[in-house]
């Protein structure tokens, strides 16, 4: 009996450490609300959007993915209620090794999401938030613009002009900032990339000369390379 005993434990443990490894990204979280539909796991691979894997929810919000990782990367879960609206519902964030708990609302789906325990994606979010800033102003600047007294008054307009021009260089020398003094993250070239493509590629190559070994050894670290290297 204690020989059957053991062997079961040690089957056990066979399959916990087959299941579960140092790169194991454990996902888990609440859709709060949400009464049925399906969550999809999902990555960009070969210029498209696959699934990892997939969620049936009936009733209950709660759920849970594992996918192996590498490295970080962005993920996304994808949420298809069944209100036939694909709208808004596919949240990003930057997935790594370890615990992520990803808490949300059925519909405020991509709007009002709490994610903990990625690094990366702090570093994501904390860009974003300031960008926001940016792209709020710039609105402003805009909808103040198309007003009949500035239209009508070219001096009025050009000093608007002006202002857009500076916001737009000012949103440049953050983002910049903030790769030079985040070499350490792997959301720094997916950033320099997808947001700050248009900067003088000098900078941007300071940048990549600023990443760690393993950053720029990463996915989006030979990105960030090859788009140098194709802008030379």
């Amino acid at each position: 009996m204690k020989r059957i005993l053991f062997v079961l434990f040690i089957g056990l443990v066979v399959v916990s450490c087959e299941t579960s490894t140092e790169n194991t990204m454990t996902l888990t979280g609440n859709i709060k609300g949400l009464k049925k539909g399906t969550l999809y796991l999902q990555q960009f691979q070969d210029s498209t959007i696959v699934n990892l894997d997939s969620l049936e929810i009936q009733g209950d919000g709660n759920f849970s993915f594992s996918e192996e990782v590498e490295e970080p990367e962005i993920f996304y879960l994808y949420l298809e209620k069944e209100d036939n609206n694909d709208i808004n519902d596919r949240i990003t964030f930057f997935g790594e090794a370890g615990n992520i708990t990803i808490n949300t609302t059925w519909n405020t789906f991509d709007t009002n999401v709490d994610i903990n325990g990625s690094k990366s994606n702090e570093k994501m979010v904390e860009f974003y938030e300031m960008a926001s800033k940016f792209n709020i102003k710039e609105l402003q600047l805009a909808q103040q613009a198309s007003l009949p007294e500035f239209q009508n008054d070219s001096v009025a307009l050009d000093s608007i002009v002006r202002l857009m021009d500076q916001n737009t260089i000012n949103r440049y020398r953050y983002a910049l900032n903030f790769g030079l003094n985040n070499g350490k993250s792997y959301a720094t070239p997916y950033l320099m990339i997808t947001e700050a493509s248009e900067a003088n590629p000098k900078y941007l190559d300071s940048i990549y000369n600023n990443l760690s070994p393993e950053v720029a050894a990463s996915k989006y670290g030979k990105s960030l390379k090859a788009f140098l290297e194709n802008n030379d």
